[in-house]
């Protein structure tokens, strides 16, 4: 049964990848990624990862945007290139490339911590206010 009303949604799924790539685009540059749950709306609908205020197609239902900090309220802080820096120099073995590296390994780490921590449930904002949903997430 598709629909109008958003507030028919009552589970979205999303792409624990999708989730992860939208939290580290704001964290680096407050890219305003969200996931995008497009009309006609139904029971069960994909919610995909969007930059807001990019021009949409759609009209009237208006897409909603959900927050990806909604669906992961624990996230980890993203890590920091500084933070990284100064813990190969405590160690004694900075280098740049080490830098890169060890940057790198944090950052995938912080992102699988990020895709193992997706909430079975989140809030949405909706034009009729906020509407509970179950989250389920993809790969």
């Amino acid at each position: 049964m598709q629909t109008d009303d958003p507030t028919d949604v009552r589970r979205i799924v999303v792409h624990a990848d999708d989730v992860a790539t939208a939290l580290e685009a704001n964290a680096r540059r407050d890219a305003g990624a969200v996931l995008r749950v497009t009309p006609p709306f139904s029971p069960r609908i994909r919610a995909r990862l969007h930059i807001a205020g990019k021009e949409s197609p759609y009209g009237d239902p208006a897409p909603l945007h959900v927050a990806p900090e909604s669906l992961v309220p624990d996230a980890p802080a993203f890590p920091d290139p500084d933070d990284t820096e100064d813990a190969l120099r405590e160690a004694g073995d900075y280098s740049v490339e080490r830098h890169r590296t060890a940057h790198e390994e944090a950052v995938e780490s912080w992102r699988a911590a990020v895709r193992d921590s997706v909430a079975e449930r989140a809030v949405v904002e909706t034009p009729a206010g906020p509407h509970e949903v179950e989250v389920a997430t993809l790969g």
